[in-house]
């Protein structure tokens, strides 16, 4: 006897898609804690740092752009963990692509920049992406790799110097503007997520990306191109990472060979934290967002704390564990 999944007259779906909607369900529960988790953070932060400024226009204003190139970040690393893949490289494509911004701007305009930063790093991940399908290499090992490679195509780039942006337009509307009150890198924090999370919920794409992530040999059964699956999951999440990296270069106005360099545990620790599976099969765009904010504000808490640096690596280590713990649990509980 099959398991009817559809309205009576449409033929059931594979089973590696029932798997999926199964998995679909199953993070539905566990969506809720990152909100209960960002307003309990702001609470503690609202209330201990409230002679500090945290509440105040600019401060709140300031967590917003933090965020905004690790939500965009985050978002394309939600589609690698969905797919059951990772993309170590994304902190020095966006390294990378602010300098190919700057590179870009001075001698084609401002939106010429932007599609040439973002060419870039989807080329990067379609070699992260081939190299990982056809010669069979975790895709771990292949962005861990590529993560020395670009950083040291960008150090060469410009002798380790910074390229400044003097193009107003794409400063505004890359990072430094705003729509009346509202940030340039606000709104751009909501395109982004709401195409993740048309592309990942609505789009046979997207279903696929969760479906070959939950198991691959399931999707293979029922027809799906994995490998092509793959591939482009790794794209997604490079041509994410270098789009942060022009939002990076509009917000400062320069490319610099370490621009964003060192948001790569930041963007998993905030897409980890928003529910996305770390082995594959489940993700949440808009959760990966919220991640981001919490890490932002995380960020800024300690900072207005007064911690060192060092102190707040340290933090943010502890939160990826955590949360690496709490996703491995729940992996062998279902």
């Amino acid at each position: 006897m099959t398991q009817d999944f559809g309205a009576p007259g449409q033929s059931n779906p594979p089973r590696g898609l029932g798997r999926l909607l199964s998995n679909r369900q199953d993070s539905g529960s566990r969506g809720y804690v990152v909100y209960v988790a960002s307003a309990l953070i702001f609470g503690v932060f609202a209330v201990t740092l409230y002679d500090d400024g945290f509440l105040s226009a600019s401060n709140l204003l300031n967590i917003g752009r933090q965020a905004a190139p690790i939500a965009v970040m985050a978002v394309g690393m939600a589609f690698a963990l969905a797919a059951a893949e990772i993309d170590l490289s994304v902190g020095s494509i966006a390294a990378l692509s602010s300098l190919v911004a700057a590179e870009a701007v001075g001698g084609y305009g401002f939106l010429a920049g932007a599609l040439a930063a973002v060419a870039v790093g989807a080329g990067i991940g379609l070699v992260n992406g081939l190299i990982t399908v056809k010669v069979r290499i975790p895709s771990f090992l292949v962005t861990l790799g590529m993560l020395g490679i670009v950083s040291g195509i960008a150090r060469n780039m410009n002798n380790l110097q910074s390229l400044p942006i003097r193009n107003d337009t794409f400063s505004a509307v890359f990072g430094a503007g705003s729509l009346g009150p509202v940030s340039s890198l606000l709104i751009w924090i909501v395109v982004v997520g709401l195409i993740g999370h048309l592309a990942l919920h609505q789009l046979r794409w997207g279903r696929h990306v969760l479906s070959v992530g939950a198991d691959r040999s399931a999707s293979e059964a029922v027809g799906i191109n994995v490998d092509r699956i793959r591939i482009a999951a790794l794209v997604t999440s490079a041509a994410a990472a270098a789009f942060a990296g022009v939002l990076l270069a509009g917000r400062l106005a320069i490319g610099r060979h370490d621009l964003g360099e060192n948001l790569l545990l930041t963007v998993i620790a905030a897409v980890v934290i928003g529910g996305t599976n770390l082995f594959g099969g489940r993700a949440s765009v808009v959760g990966a967002i919220m991640g981001s904010v919490i890490m932002a504000m995380l960020n800024n808490g300690l900072i207005l704390m007064g911690l060192r640096v060092a102190d707040q690596l340290i933090a943010r280590g502890a939160i990826i564990i955590l949360a690496v713990a709490l996703s491995m649990r729940e992996q062998r509980e279902r």
